[in-house]
């Protein structure tokens, strides 16, 4: 059992986090898990102090405990990465407003870990895609939807989510959207014919009412669509293609920025167009480039091949 001082203050924090900081409820519930997380090893590793002034007191040594005990409890170096930012931001927030110093705790290192690059779909493979997934859906008018989606995953760069988000006031597609994306950012997204047309196909077909206030696209009961689905019917289409397993939704907007900046799109704009809030997050795009480009010369070069 938490201190109930603790527990309010987490709630005030999430509240602020969401009514002043404009994060996404997703983003907000995936902090507190963290936190809650961390305040309940505290109860045992404390011995019984539960205040908020314990908390001004946590040392460097206090971390290292809590981070060896979620490591031992299986939790990933990423993982455990993310869950001590969301503790710090917590103890940040509570020391400005409880008058403490945070600084032993908050000097605590995250362990390092190996930040996985994104694996793009070849030129050719995200085209197949978009021609077969239709295919999936036995109601044509489902098919048209799932080849909208993949189109704005793939044409627009559009994360799952923002693409889901999309309403009937959107309609039709004009030539740039604007798109809501994490933390309650905003972007301008230009939106290429290919995907006007295929949401206008799909807008069409649909035998549910599309209302201004209602999600544009529907399951075939007519609620709205859920990632699931779409992530399922990419499944079937990369199994019908032969693709790997890396082929995902998510693939298709990695592939829209790495076929930019394959075709010398700068760095920048693609930062702008992806939402990303950091350059850092973009530019594992040109890592993704790079490695391609050493593989194509080791296996191309005349004095770079093996036993050279």
């Amino acid at each position: 059992m938490l201190p109930a001082a603790r527990t309010e203050a987490l709630d005030r924090w999430i509240g602020h986090l969401t009514a002043l900081d404009g994060r996404a409820e997703a983003t907000a519930r995936a902090y507190r898990t963290d936190v809650l997380g961390f305040l309940g090893f505290l109860a045992q590793h404390s011995g019984g102090e539960g205040g908020l002034a314990a908390l001004g007191r946590l040392t460097v040594s206090d971390m290292r405990a809590w981070m060896a005990h979620e490591r031992a409890r299986g939790l990933s170096a990423r993982s455990l990465a993310r869950a001590l930012s969301s503790v710090k931001a917590f103890l940040r927030w509570l020391s400005d407003r409880e008058g403490f110093d945070a600084t032993p705790a908050l000097s605590a290192r995250a362990p390092k870990y190996t930040r996985k690059l994104p694996r793009p779909l070849s030129e050719d493979a995200a085209r197949q895609v978009i021609d077969v997934v239709e295919l999936q859906s036995r109601e044509p008018w489902a098919g048209l939807r799932d080849t909208a989606v993949v189109t704005l995953l793939y044409g627009c760069g559009l994360r799952i989510s923002e693409a889901l988000s999309l309403t009937g006031a959107d309609l039709p597609l004009g030539e740039a959207l604007r798109i809501r994306g994490k933390g309650g950012k905003e972007r301008i997204v230009p939106v290429i014919p290919a995907a006007r047309a295929a949401v206008a196909a799909y807008a069409k077909a649909c035998p549910h009412p599309l209302a201004r206030d209602a999600a544009l696209f529907r399951g075939v009961r007519g609620g709205p669509l859920g990632p699931r689905h779409v992530a399922r019917a990419m499944e079937q289409t990369r199994m019908q293609l032969g693709l790997p397993a890396t082929a995902t939704p998510h693939a298709l907007r990695h592939s829209f920025a790495t076929h930019l900046l394959n075709a010398g799109g700068d760095l920048r704009a693609i930062q702008e167009l992806l939402g990303h809030a950091s350059l850092s997050t973009t530019e594992a795009y040109t890592a993704v480039d790079e490695r391609r480009l050493m593989e194509v010369y080791t296996q191309a070069h005349p004095k770079a091949g093996p036993g050279r």
